[in-house]
């Protein structure tokens, strides 16, 4: 029977297993998108006890009504006084001499001076009502919520209420009373930790912070489920990335963010110097400081003076007191010069070095800069690898905010060898179309709360490039396009030669196309030196990619492979050949035909999400003048 009964229960534990929840590998607690992410709302976990930490998000205390006290015991049944027990605590204790402290508080005095003495007695010692506290809390893992219940006899609500309060519980999931948003809750049995916040100061107490103002603690605002979301929009994208890349044989290549090489020719950059700063140079030593003006040899003459004077009290068998004042006098003497000596050298020192660091801020080929793109860099790769990419920041010394570029932003680079124009905007295709997939694959819960807070057609939005052609139009075919529209806000009657503005190019995604466009075959006096020069002399194979909403997401170009045409353009342009040189041998030693693009990441996160300002998409986004974190 007992075997039977438990081959009877087999089937129901092989069930449970399958339902039970695995803690987070480095913690023991649950991560509520376990629980929340699941298509009943965690309904089949109920039961279940679970231990969850995060912050609370928004609270409410809920009083209970207190039960009406017994009747009276009737006059002839004498009231039978109960067992005393053994475990009375204290605060039984203190509710059962209530009557006796009023009535000492009566002695010491009655008069209308003590009522608040008597008052704060009163309320120290009346038993709080009992209540409930509801707390909604979030770990950051997902969009939703946990409703968390605890009861005041377990901790006083008052430490658990407050926007921004970190807790860690204990307790067992059960369905939630009252249909609606919450499927489950956690009834709390244990409260693990508490970490209170100043209600105060803490930025986000107040409900609904608008997003401009978000961006005056970075350091806080990940804790608001926009930003959680947009946050965990941006991982995905960054994994999915990496996943295409390695899914079609691409390289990871780490470019140098120090460069000499001027990657575009044109851009605005950041050089860097070997120059301290006044303040970051060690005051010298007090003693020192106060001998300005001291010549070295005549410190050294009076030490050499000194010197004899104590050879000849020596000598004479002078009294011990002379001879000890000599020898100290001496003494002192030598540590001066000795920290003269050392401020000479140090000095020289330091001008050899500031010497060295304006002989090469004066010599171009010396230069070093904050790298605008890697491109140049991943070449060299690419024509020993094949296929390569990398992944990192670029920076770009641009003082002007714009809601779609701040100095530095991270950059997704490829690049092939042995491909063409034509490859490499198909590439460039398939990359953009598979991040928008896999941002819808692998973020349903964040994409729902972005069309319901963010842009309501967001998902749609998205979709559609999934599944549509993007337009692809020469620069040619882009200038008749422009000039031919009447109701154009930006400039009209471009002539040959115009580099396109922004306007110009969102104009021809968001208002003539209305999806992606790709432009190719620029001017070659638009395009960096190393683009490759089509046979018409005139344009380079080139191209960028317009998104909708975003402007230029991707630029890409087949870079010349020809040695002779590259020297003639790096020439053209008045860039230094020194800088140049390794470049250079990348043609003379097994040239290949090579083609690749930027992606501008952190534009994607912008695109995917529905966001309208690039500062909103960066964890730290640093603007001119504004990186104090």
């Amino acid at each position: 029977m007992d075997s039977e009964k438990a081959m009877a229960s087999a089937p129901a534990t092989a069930t449970s297993t399958t339902t039970q929840l695995i803690p987070f590998k480095y913690s023991n607690r649950v991560l509520l998108k376990t629980i929340l992410d699941r298509s009943d709302g965690g309904l089949e976990l109920v039961g279940e006890r679970v231990l969850i930490g995060g912050w609370v998000k928004s609270s409410k205390e809920v009083m209970k009504q207190t039960p009406p006290p017994p009747p009276p015991a009737a006059d002839h049944a004498p009231a039978r006084e109960p067992e005393p027990k053994s475990d009375v605590s204290c605060v039984e204790i203190l509710q059962s001499r209530i009557p006796f402290l009023r009535t000492i508080v009566k002695v010491l005095g009655g008069s209308s001076s003590n009522n608040t003495l008597r008052e704060r007695i009163d309320a120290v010692l009346k038993p709080a009502p009992p209540s409930t506290a509801f707390l909604k809390i979030s770990d950051g893992s997902c969009p939703a919520s946990l409703q968390v219940v605890v009861e005041s006899s377990i901790v006083p609500p008052c430490q658990l209420l407050h926007t921004g309060t970190c807790v860690t519980v204990e307790g067992v999931l059960q369905q939630s009373v009252v249909k609606g948003k919450h499927v489950v809750e956690l009834r709390v049995e244990k409260v693990l930790h508490i970490g209170t916040v100043d209600y105060s100061e803490y930025p986000l107490s107040k409900k609904r912070v608008p997003i401009e103002k978000l961006r005056e603690c970075f350091h806080i605002r990940a804790r608001t489920t926009t930003v959680g979301s947009v946050m965990r929009i941006r991982s995905a994208l960054t994994f999915g990335a990496h996943t295409f890349c390695h899914n079609h044989g691409f390289i990871s290549v780490q470019v140098p963010i120090l460069t000499s090489t001027d990657c575009n020719g044109f851009s605005k950059k950041y050089k860097v110097t070997g120059l301290f700063d006044k303040a970051d140079q060690k005051e010298e030593p007090k003693a020192i400081a106060e001998i300005e003006g001291v010549n070295l040899e005549a410190i050294k003459a009076a030490a050499k003076e000194k010197s004899s004077l104590v050879e000849e009290l020596k000598r004479t068998d002078s009294n011990k007191e002379a001879l000890a004042a000599a020898v100290l006098d001496l003494r002192k003497t030598n540590e001066l010069a000795s920290q003269l000596e050392a401020r000479e050298k140090s000095k020289l020192k330091t001008s050899q070095k500031v010497d060295n660091v304006k002989s090469s801020e004066g010599s171009s080929s010396s230069q070093t800069f904050l790298t605008v793109s890697g491109r140049l860099h991943l070449e060299s790769y690419a024509c020993s690898l094949g296929n390569v990419y990398s992944f990192g920041p670029r920076f770009r010394a641009d003082k002007g905010e714009s809601p779609k570029h701040v100095p530095e932003m991270l950059m997704f680079e490829i690049e092939m060898a042995f491909s063409q124009l034509e490859d490499v905007i198909n590439c460039a295709d398939e990359f953009f179309k598979f991040l928008c997939k896999w941002v819808l694959e692998n973020c349903p819960e964040d994409m729902k709360f972005v069309t319901e807070r963010i842009d309501k057609n967001r998902v749609d939005r998205l979709q559609s490039v999934i599944s549509s052609s993007f337009e692809r139009i020469s620069y040619a075919e882009a200038l008749n396009v422009l000039n031919k529209v009447t109701d154009k806000k930006v400039e009209t009657n471009l002539q040959w030669g115009a580099a396109l503005t922004e306007e110009d190019l969102s104009h021809l995604s968001d208002e003539i196309y209305k999806k992606p466009v790709i432009v190719y075959n620029y001017p070659k006096e638009t395009k960096p030196f190393y683009v490759r020069l089509n046979d018409d002399g005139k344009t380079v194979a080139a191209f960028d990619m317009i998104v909708p909403k975003i402007g230029k997401l991707t630029s890409g170009s087949q870079n010349e492979e020809r040695t002779h045409i590259l020297s003639t353009r790096i020439k053209d342009l008045g860039l230094p050949r020194e800088q140049y040189e390794w470049y250079l041998d990348l043609r003379r030693h097994g040239t290949v035909k090579h083609s690749g693009f930027s992606l501008e990441f952190d534009l994607m996160v912008l695109f995917a999400t529905g966001l309208t300002d690039v500062r909103d998409a960066i964890p730290f986004p640093r603007s001119y003048g504004k990186a104090k974190y």
